[in-house]
Protein backbone atom coordinates (compact mmCIF):
# COMPACT_ATOMS: atom_id res chain seq x y z
CA UNK A 1 0.00 0.00 0.00
CA UNK A 2 2.78 2.57 0.76
CA UNK A 3 4.48 1.53 -2.39
CA UNK A 4 1.40 3.12 -4.50
CA UNK A 5 0.70 6.43 -2.66
CA UNK A 6 4.49 7.51 -3.20
CA UNK A 7 4.40 6.69 -6.60
CA UNK A 8 1.20 8.72 -7.26
CA UNK A 9 2.71 11.56 -5.05
CA UNK A 10 5.94 11.21 -7.15
CA UNK A 11 4.32 11.70 -10.18
CA UNK A 12 1.82 14.23 -9.25
CA UNK A 13 5.30 16.50 -8.13
CA UNK A 14 6.69 15.48 -11.34
CA UNK A 15 3.97 17.13 -13.73
CA UNK A 16 3.40 20.04 -11.19
CA UNK A 17 7.10 20.91 -11.42
CA UNK A 18 7.47 20.36 -14.84
CA UNK A 19 3.89 22.92 -15.52
CA UNK A 20 5.67 25.60 -13.22
CA UNK A 21 8.75 25.40 -15.35
CA UNK A 22 7.40 27.36 -18.69
CA UNK A 23 6.01 30.84 -18.94
CA UNK A 24 4.96 30.68 -22.50
CA UNK A 25 0.99 30.15 -22.63
CA UNK A 26 1.90 26.88 -24.98
CA UNK A 27 4.41 25.38 -23.73
CA UNK A 28 2.13 25.44 -20.62
CA UNK A 29 -0.62 23.82 -22.67
CA UNK A 30 1.33 20.84 -24.15
CA UNK A 31 3.41 20.05 -20.60
CA UNK A 32 -0.34 20.09 -18.94
CA UNK A 33 -1.35 17.99 -21.59
CA UNK A 34 1.77 15.63 -21.67
CA UNK A 35 1.65 15.30 -17.74
CA UNK A 36 -2.23 14.26 -17.83
CA UNK A 37 -1.42 11.63 -20.06
CA UNK A 38 1.42 9.88 -18.44
CA UNK A 39 -0.03 10.52 -15.16
CA UNK A 40 -3.16 8.43 -15.30
CA UNK A 41 -1.16 6.23 -18.08
CA UNK A 42 -3.61 7.54 -21.20
CA UNK A 43 -3.44 6.64 -24.84
CA UNK A 44 -4.49 10.06 -25.78
CA UNK A 45 -4.83 13.68 -24.41
CA UNK A 46 -6.08 16.96 -25.28
CA UNK A 47 -6.63 20.16 -23.92
CA UNK A 48 -9.12 22.57 -25.68
CA UNK A 49 -9.29 26.50 -24.48
CA UNK A 50 -12.39 27.74 -25.99
CA UNK A 51 -13.26 31.51 -27.78
CA UNK A 52 -16.40 33.54 -27.57
CA UNK A 53 -17.52 31.94 -30.77
CA UNK A 54 -18.76 28.58 -29.95
CA UNK A 55 -14.83 27.05 -31.45
CA UNK A 56 -11.64 26.81 -29.81
CA UNK A 57 -8.91 29.66 -29.39
CA UNK A 58 -6.42 26.69 -28.69
CA UNK A 59 -6.35 23.48 -28.95
CA UNK A 60 -3.40 20.93 -27.72
CA UNK A 61 -2.82 16.83 -28.49
CA UNK A 62 -0.75 14.63 -27.01
CA UNK A 63 -0.59 10.80 -28.15
CA UNK A 64 -1.20 11.92 -31.60
CA UNK A 65 1.38 11.94 -34.37
CA UNK A 66 1.57 15.07 -37.03
CA UNK A 67 0.41 13.33 -39.83
CA UNK A 68 -2.84 11.87 -37.82
CA UNK A 69 -3.46 15.18 -36.48
CA UNK A 70 -3.42 16.86 -40.25
CA UNK A 71 -5.26 14.73 -41.51
CA UNK A 72 -8.30 14.85 -38.88
CA UNK A 73 -8.61 18.47 -39.77
CA UNK A 74 -9.96 21.51 -38.87
CA UNK A 75 -10.35 22.30 -34.81
CA UNK A 76 -13.57 20.52 -33.02
CA UNK A 77 -16.30 22.90 -32.18
CA UNK A 78 -17.65 23.53 -28.78
CA UNK A 79 -20.37 20.66 -29.07
CA UNK A 80 -21.59 17.34 -27.00
CA UNK A 81 -18.92 15.85 -24.36
CA UNK A 82 -16.44 19.11 -24.79
CA UNK A 83 -19.86 21.32 -24.45
CA UNK A 84 -21.25 19.81 -21.33
CA UNK A 85 -17.55 20.20 -20.10
CA UNK A 86 -17.23 24.06 -20.51
CA UNK A 87 -20.70 25.12 -20.06
CA UNK A 88 -21.28 22.44 -16.83
CA UNK A 89 -18.54 22.57 -15.62
CA UNK A 90 -18.02 19.28 -14.57
CA UNK A 91 -16.61 16.16 -14.93
CA UNK A 92 -17.31 13.02 -17.65
CA UNK A 93 -16.16 10.15 -16.81
CA UNK A 94 -17.55 7.41 -19.44
CA UNK A 95 -17.54 3.64 -20.04
CA UNK A 96 -17.61 4.57 -23.71
CA UNK A 97 -17.79 7.99 -25.17
CA UNK A 98 -19.25 6.47 -28.03
CA UNK A 99 -22.78 5.11 -26.79
CA UNK A 100 -23.41 8.57 -24.92
CA UNK A 101 -26.44 10.07 -26.29
CA UNK A 102 -24.40 13.74 -26.54
CA UNK A 103 -21.66 12.24 -28.97
CA UNK A 104 -22.44 13.28 -32.36
CA UNK A 105 -19.27 11.91 -34.26
CA UNK A 106 -15.58 12.65 -34.66
CA UNK A 107 -14.00 12.81 -38.85
CA UNK A 108 -12.51 10.13 -40.63
CA UNK A 109 -9.07 10.31 -39.70
CA UNK A 110 -9.90 10.55 -36.11
CA UNK A 111 -8.41 7.41 -33.61
CA UNK A 112 -11.13 5.54 -32.33
CA UNK A 113 -11.82 6.02 -28.44
CA UNK A 114 -13.85 4.33 -25.84
CA UNK A 115 -13.40 5.30 -22.20
CA UNK A 116 -13.06 8.29 -21.42
CA UNK A 117 -12.16 11.14 -19.17
CA UNK A 118 -13.17 14.94 -19.25
CA UNK A 119 -12.47 17.91 -16.68
CA UNK A 120 -12.70 21.72 -16.83
CA UNK A 121 -9.98 23.69 -16.25
CA UNK A 122 -11.69 26.98 -14.05
CA UNK A 123 -10.01 30.00 -12.99
CA UNK A 124 -12.58 30.72 -9.75
CA UNK A 125 -16.15 30.94 -11.75
CA UNK A 126 -14.52 31.27 -14.98
CA UNK A 127 -13.96 27.61 -17.59
CA UNK A 128 -10.31 28.95 -18.90
CA UNK A 129 -9.99 25.30 -20.32
CA UNK A 130 -11.17 21.85 -20.94
CA UNK A 131 -8.65 18.54 -19.70
CA UNK A 132 -9.70 14.99 -21.53
CA UNK A 133 -8.41 11.53 -21.89
CA UNK A 134 -9.53 8.54 -23.46
CA UNK A 135 -8.43 4.71 -23.60
CA UNK A 136 -6.95 4.17 -20.41
CA UNK A 137 -4.38 1.65 -20.62
CA UNK A 138 -4.85 -1.31 -18.61
CA UNK A 139 -7.62 -4.04 -19.09
CA UNK A 140 -11.58 -2.63 -19.16
CA UNK A 141 -14.46 -4.78 -16.83
CA UNK A 142 -16.91 -5.60 -19.18
CA UNK A 143 -19.07 -2.56 -18.93
CA UNK A 144 -16.67 -0.48 -16.81
CA UNK A 145 -14.87 2.62 -17.22
CA UNK A 146 -10.96 2.21 -17.24
CA UNK A 147 -10.79 5.04 -16.04
CA UNK A 148 -11.83 5.35 -11.78
CA UNK A 149 -12.78 7.65 -9.50
CA UNK A 150 -8.94 8.08 -7.96
CA UNK A 151 -8.10 8.99 -11.76
CA UNK A 152 -10.74 11.77 -11.70
CA UNK A 153 -9.56 12.78 -8.50
CA UNK A 154 -6.09 12.54 -9.27
CA UNK A 155 -7.04 14.63 -12.75
CA UNK A 156 -8.85 17.24 -10.56
CA UNK A 157 -5.62 18.30 -8.61
CA UNK A 158 -3.68 18.33 -11.35
CA UNK A 159 -6.54 19.94 -13.63
CA UNK A 160 -6.40 22.83 -10.50
CA UNK A 161 -2.67 22.86 -10.53
CA UNK A 162 -3.05 23.34 -14.45
CA UNK A 163 -5.13 26.55 -14.09
CA UNK A 164 -2.78 28.82 -11.71
CA UNK A 165 0.42 27.63 -14.17
CA UNK A 166 -1.73 29.10 -17.20
CA UNK A 167 -2.96 32.01 -15.89
CA UNK A 168 0.70 32.76 -14.76
CA UNK A 169 1.35 32.23 -17.91
CA UNK A 170 -0.93 34.31 -19.55
CA UNK A 171 -0.18 37.38 -17.02
CA UNK A 172 3.66 37.07 -18.38
CA UNK A 173 2.70 36.86 -22.01
CA UNK A 174 0.29 39.71 -21.00
CA UNK A 175 3.58 41.55 -19.03
CA UNK A 176 5.67 41.24 -22.27
CA UNK A 177 2.78 43.02 -24.62
CA UNK A 178 2.69 45.74 -22.35
CA UNK A 179 6.27 46.14 -22.21
CA UNK A 180 6.68 46.73 -25.90
CA UNK A 181 3.76 48.93 -26.37
CA UNK A 182 5.61 51.41 -23.73
CA UNK A 183 8.51 50.89 -25.47
CA UNK A 184 6.46 51.44 -28.85
CA UNK A 185 5.12 54.85 -26.83
CA UNK A 186 8.39 55.54 -25.47
CA UNK A 187 9.71 55.32 -29.22
CA UNK A 188 7.21 57.63 -30.68
CA UNK A 189 7.94 60.39 -28.14
CA UNK A 190 11.54 60.10 -28.63
CA UNK A 191 11.50 60.38 -32.48
CA UNK A 192 8.68 63.21 -32.11
CA UNK A 193 10.81 65.21 -29.76
CA UNK A 194 14.48 64.62 -31.38
CA UNK A 195 13.52 64.38 -35.21
CA UNK A 196 9.94 66.67 -35.58
CA UNK A 197 11.30 69.64 -35.22
CA UNK A 198 14.57 69.03 -37.61
CA UNK A 199 11.94 67.72 -40.28
CA UNK A 200 9.52 71.01 -39.70
CA UNK A 201 13.02 73.50 -39.76
CA UNK A 202 14.07 71.17 -43.16
CA UNK A 203 10.56 71.90 -44.88
CA UNK A 204 10.76 75.44 -44.12
CA UNK A 205 14.18 75.90 -45.42
CA UNK A 206 13.40 73.58 -48.12
CA UNK A 207 10.61 76.14 -48.76
CA UNK A 208 12.37 79.15 -48.88
CA UNK A 209 15.05 77.73 -51.53
CA UNK A 210 12.31 76.74 -53.90
CA UNK A 211 11.38 80.49 -53.56
CA UNK A 212 15.30 81.88 -54.11
CA UNK A 213 15.69 79.63 -56.96
CA UNK A 214 14.97 81.71 -59.86
CA UNK A 215 15.36 85.46 -58.68
CA UNK A 216 18.54 84.77 -56.22
CA UNK A 217 19.99 81.49 -57.12
CA UNK A 218 23.33 82.03 -55.20
CA UNK A 219 21.02 82.14 -52.00
CA UNK A 220 18.80 79.46 -52.57
CA UNK A 221 22.13 77.37 -52.85
CA UNK A 222 22.98 78.32 -49.30
CA UNK A 223 19.19 77.44 -48.60
CA UNK A 224 19.85 74.23 -50.00
CA UNK A 225 22.73 73.32 -48.25
CA UNK A 226 21.33 73.89 -45.49
CA UNK A 227 18.91 71.01 -45.81
CA UNK A 228 21.47 69.16 -46.83
CA UNK A 229 22.98 69.77 -42.86
CA UNK A 230 19.73 69.50 -41.57
CA UNK A 231 18.72 66.45 -43.57
CA UNK A 232 21.74 64.81 -41.84
CA UNK A 233 21.35 65.96 -38.55
CA UNK A 234 17.70 64.43 -38.49
CA UNK A 235 19.17 61.11 -39.34
CA UNK A 236 21.72 61.30 -36.94
CA UNK A 237 18.84 61.75 -34.22
CA UNK A 238 16.98 58.74 -36.05
CA UNK A 239 19.87 56.36 -35.88
CA UNK A 240 20.30 57.80 -31.95
CA UNK A 241 16.54 56.40 -31.08
CA UNK A 242 16.81 53.25 -32.76
CA UNK A 243 20.00 52.63 -31.40
CA UNK A 244 18.80 52.96 -27.88
CA UNK A 245 16.10 50.53 -28.68
CA UNK A 246 18.24 47.54 -28.67
CA UNK A 247 16.18 44.75 -27.31
CA UNK A 248 16.39 44.43 -23.87
CA UNK A 249 16.25 40.62 -24.44
CA UNK A 250 19.75 40.31 -26.40
CA UNK A 251 21.38 42.44 -23.64
CA UNK A 252 19.55 40.00 -21.28
CA UNK A 253 20.02 37.30 -23.16
CA UNK A 254 22.08 36.97 -25.85
CA UNK A 255 21.68 36.85 -29.30
CA UNK A 256 21.72 32.64 -29.24
CA UNK A 257 18.79 32.37 -26.73
CA UNK A 258 16.89 35.65 -28.07
CA UNK A 259 16.89 34.06 -31.75
CA UNK A 260 15.98 30.93 -30.50
CA UNK A 261 12.88 32.15 -28.68
CA UNK A 262 11.96 34.58 -31.38
CA UNK A 263 11.88 31.38 -33.61
CA UNK A 264 10.65 29.11 -31.16
CA UNK A 265 7.48 31.96 -31.45
CA UNK A 266 7.34 31.83 -35.11
CA UNK A 267 7.39 28.04 -35.06
CA UNK A 268 4.10 27.90 -33.13
CA UNK A 269 2.67 30.89 -34.90
CA UNK A 270 2.87 30.04 -39.04
CA UNK A 271 2.57 26.55 -40.50
CA UNK A 272 6.12 26.40 -42.01
CA UNK A 273 8.00 24.53 -39.76
CA UNK A 274 10.57 27.08 -38.60
CA UNK A 275 14.07 25.67 -36.73
CA UNK A 276 17.08 27.02 -35.15
CA UNK A 277 20.92 25.92 -34.65
CA UNK A 278 23.36 27.25 -33.06
CA UNK A 279 27.26 26.08 -33.38
CA UNK A 280 30.15 27.33 -31.34
CA UNK A 281 28.82 30.50 -31.57
CA UNK A 282 30.90 33.15 -28.96
CA UNK A 283 29.71 36.48 -27.98
CA UNK A 284 30.24 39.85 -30.29
CA UNK A 285 30.39 43.10 -30.25
CA UNK A 286 26.97 44.83 -28.86
CA UNK A 287 26.20 46.76 -32.45
CA UNK A 288 27.26 42.86 -34.37
CA UNK A 289 24.49 40.89 -32.37
CA UNK A 290 21.97 43.63 -32.97
CA UNK A 291 22.59 43.29 -36.96
CA UNK A 292 22.85 39.64 -36.69
CA UNK A 293 19.21 39.83 -34.63
CA UNK A 294 17.67 42.23 -37.18
CA UNK A 295 18.64 40.46 -40.67
CA UNK A 296 17.35 37.34 -39.42
CA UNK A 297 14.14 39.41 -38.29
CA UNK A 298 13.99 40.45 -41.92
CA UNK A 299 14.60 37.47 -43.72
CA UNK A 300 12.57 35.28 -41.34
CA UNK A 301 9.37 38.04 -42.23
CA UNK A 302 10.17 37.76 -45.86
CA UNK A 303 10.12 33.36 -45.61
CA UNK A 304 7.48 33.34 -43.62
CA UNK A 305 5.45 35.91 -45.63
CA UNK A 306 6.15 35.75 -49.32
CA UNK A 307 7.86 32.45 -49.95
CA UNK A 308 5.67 30.16 -49.09
CA UNK A 309 7.88 27.63 -47.59
CA UNK A 310 7.21 24.58 -45.81
CA UNK A 311 10.28 24.89 -43.91
CA UNK A 312 12.61 27.79 -42.18
CA UNK A 313 16.04 27.18 -41.16
CA UNK A 314 18.09 29.58 -39.23
CA UNK A 315 21.69 28.37 -38.20
CA UNK A 316 24.03 30.87 -36.76
CA UNK A 317 27.93 29.44 -36.30
CA UNK A 318 31.23 30.70 -35.24
CA UNK A 319 33.65 31.79 -38.33
CA UNK A 320 37.10 32.68 -37.04
CA UNK A 321 36.78 35.60 -34.83
CA UNK A 322 33.37 36.24 -36.10
CA UNK A 323 29.96 34.40 -36.88
CA UNK A 324 27.73 33.35 -39.91
CA UNK A 325 24.06 33.31 -40.01
CA UNK A 326 22.34 31.78 -42.47
CA UNK A 327 18.47 31.70 -42.99
CA UNK A 328 17.28 29.32 -45.78
CA UNK A 329 14.20 28.79 -46.70
CA UNK A 330 12.37 25.98 -49.43
CA UNK A 331 9.95 28.52 -50.66
CA UNK A 332 9.18 29.82 -54.51
CA UNK A 333 12.21 32.15 -54.35
CA UNK A 334 12.92 34.80 -57.00
CA UNK A 335 15.54 35.59 -59.41
CA UNK A 336 17.28 38.69 -57.58
CA UNK A 337 18.10 40.27 -60.39
CA UNK A 338 14.41 41.01 -61.76
CA UNK A 339 13.59 42.09 -58.00
CA UNK A 340 15.89 45.04 -57.97
CA UNK A 341 14.82 45.62 -61.31
CA UNK A 342 11.40 45.80 -60.55
CA UNK A 343 11.99 48.07 -57.56
CA UNK A 344 10.99 45.55 -54.75
CA UNK A 345 13.70 45.16 -52.52
CA UNK A 346 11.76 42.42 -49.73
CA UNK A 347 13.61 44.48 -47.63
CA UNK A 348 17.11 43.43 -49.14
CA UNK A 349 18.52 46.90 -49.32
CA UNK A 350 17.36 47.13 -45.31
CA UNK A 351 19.74 44.04 -44.24
CA UNK A 352 22.92 44.78 -46.56
CA UNK A 353 23.21 47.95 -44.94
CA UNK A 354 22.98 46.54 -41.44
CA UNK A 355 25.51 44.50 -42.59
CA UNK A 356 27.90 46.88 -44.49
CA UNK A 357 27.13 49.52 -41.34
CA UNK A 358 29.22 46.77 -38.98
CA UNK A 359 31.78 45.55 -41.56
CA UNK A 360 30.04 42.53 -42.66
CA UNK A 361 28.94 40.69 -45.87
CA UNK A 362 25.65 39.71 -46.74
CA UNK A 363 24.86 37.29 -49.46
CA UNK A 364 21.55 36.09 -51.62
CA UNK A 365 21.04 33.08 -53.20
CA UNK A 366 17.60 32.67 -54.86
CA UNK A 367 16.20 30.98 -58.03
CA UNK A 368 12.50 30.78 -58.97
CA UNK A 369 11.27 27.02 -57.52
CA UNK A 370 14.75 26.88 -55.46
CA UNK A 371 13.85 28.55 -52.53
CA UNK A 372 15.94 31.45 -50.72
CA UNK A 373 19.51 31.45 -48.80
CA UNK A 374 20.66 34.64 -46.84
CA UNK A 375 23.47 34.47 -45.33
CA UNK A 376 25.44 37.21 -42.92
CA UNK A 377 29.25 37.46 -42.64
CA UNK A 378 30.22 39.37 -39.49
CA UNK A 379 34.00 39.83 -38.40
CA UNK A 380 33.71 39.80 -34.39
CA UNK A 381 35.67 42.33 -32.23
Amino acid sequence: MSQGPRSGLAAVSSALLAMSRHLEVRDVLKTIVASARELLDAQYAALGVPDDHGGFAQFVVDGVSDAQWKAIGPLPRQHGILAAMLHEAKAERLADVRKDPRFEGWPAAHPDMSDFLGLPIRDEDEVIGALFLANKNCPKPDGGCGFTEEDEELLSILAQHAAIALTNARLYERSRELTIAEERSRLAHELHDAVAQKLFSLRLTAQAAATLVDRDPSRAKGELQQVAALAAEAADELRAAVVELRPAALDEDGLIATLRTQIQVLDRAHTARVTFTGRGFRALPAAQEEAMLRVAQEALHNALRHSGAAHVAVTLERHGCGAVLRVTDDGSGFEPQSIRRAGRHLGLVSMRDRTNGVGGTLTVESAPGKGTTIEMEVPGG
